[in-house]
Order: C-alpha cells, then sequence, then structure tokens
C-alpha cells in the first residue's frame, strides 16, 4: 500500500485560490473605478457599428443573447437593436441561484423586462426559454489573452463552459484593456473583445465570432 508522500503539501492548493480570490477582489475594485471614469458618449454606437463591419456573426435567425446594461457598463442596445433589424432573434439572461449557469429568455425591443437579482434587468418568467447561438458577455477588464475580469459570480464562466458550442464576444470599453487580469483554471478566455475602438482578436483562443 502506497503511503502519501512526505513532500505533499495539503492546503497549498487552497491557499493559492485565497489569493487569486484577493488579488481579482482588488483588481474589481480598480476596474469598477477606471470604467467609472470614461466617457462613454457615443460609445455604444461606434461598438455596435464595429461589430456589424468586423465580427463574423452568425446568420439572421439565429439567436444573439446580451444583456441589459446596468451601472457603468457600455451601452450594448444599439447593437442589440442592429441585430434585430438584421433578422436575429434576442435573448437576455436569467440569473439563476449562485452555482448554476445563466438560463436565457427571449426578448425583443420594445417588450417588457422585470426587475432581477443586484440590479439587473430580465425577461419575465412567462417569456420563453431559448438557447443562444452567439453570447455578449460584460466585463470588468480584459487582457490581451483574452482573459476576463467578471463581477466575481461565476455566473458567465459556468455558461461558456455548459455552451461550448455557442459564438462568444466580450464587450466593454477600451479603457477596461489591463496588462494582465488575474485567473484561475475555471476562468474561460473570450476569443474577441469588442470595443468601441473596434474588435481585439485574442491569441489562440480567438476562433470564436469575429475571429
Amino acid at each position: 500500500m502506497s503511503q502519501p508522500s512526505m513532500n505533499a503539501r495539503p492546503g497549498v492548493t487552497d491557499w493559492c485560490l485565497v489569493l487569486l480570490a484577493e488579488r481579482k477582489a482588488e483588481a474589481r475594485g480598480a476596474a469598477l473605478a477606471r470604467r467609472a471614469a470614461l466617457d462613454a458618449a457615443g460609445a455604444g454606437e461606434c461598438l455596435a457599428d464595429h461589430v456589424l463591419r468586423e465580427a463574423a456573426l452568425p446568420p439572421p435567425g439565429t439567436c444573439v443573447a446580451g444583456f441589459w446594461p446596468m451601472g457603468t457598463e457600455i451601452d450594448i442596445r444599439p447593437l442589440l437593436q442592429a441585430l434585430e433589424a438584421r433578422g436575429h432573434a434576442l435573448a437576455l439572461p436569467v440569473t439563476p441561484r449562485r452555482g448554476l449557469p445563466l438560463r436565457f429568455r427571449a426578448w425583443r425591443f420594445g417588450a417588457p423586462l422585470a426587475a432581477g437579482p443586484i440590479g439587473t434587468r430580465q425577461p419575465p418568467p412567462e417569456a420563453p426559454e431559448v438557447v443562444p447561438d452567439l453570447l455578449l458577455v460584460p466585463l470588468l477588464a480584459f487582457d490581451r489573452a483574452g482573459r476576463r475580469l467578471g463581477y466575481g459570480g461565476g455566473y458567465y464562466d459556468r455558461t461558456l463552459a455548459a455552451l461550448p458550442g455557442a459564438a462568444r464576444i466580450g464587450v466593454a470599453f477600451a479603457g477596461q484593456d489591463v496588462p494582465e487580469v488575474p485567473a484561475g483554471p475555471e476562468d474561460v478566455p473570450l476569443p474577441v473583445i469588442a470595443t468601441e475602438r473596434g474588435l481585439l482578436r485574442c491569441g489562440a483562443a480567438g476562433s470564436g465570432a469575429g475571429a
């Protein structure tokens, strides 16, 4: 019967996770402050123009999942309106209990929205659930490798892992670019980041929409 190695260090992994969580928390505070100081005027319209001209979008009739912007997030509503006008079906996320991936419900402009957790807006329960072909992913910060800093709930990382066949584009202000985002093995990188200045194709991950 094999004996445990005398060099084994139980708890080292846990300690590394604690350090990673602390680095992410610090990075989130800095990212929120940096984003709040950015000039948002016209950014949503510029973002929409770049995505429509430069991204390899799925064909009309497919489903694009966006999100209702909150706080100082870049406004993707001009992009969603343009995609709907091109014939795409739209969906918005529904936040489940912690530990689960997001669900998505069909939505169109003019349809009602209900209040969701932590200030989100989401389609009401009677809206049908759908599986999106393309995800527009919010973030607090990103780097050139496609690493994304989220809000800490892990919802989009679980969602991206649960929908490996869906294309995905991160959406952000150009000023949210940082040298390096702290990331662990469960953090799913994005192949493309869209900003008001254009599309960034990110390293080896750049094989999704827009690549």
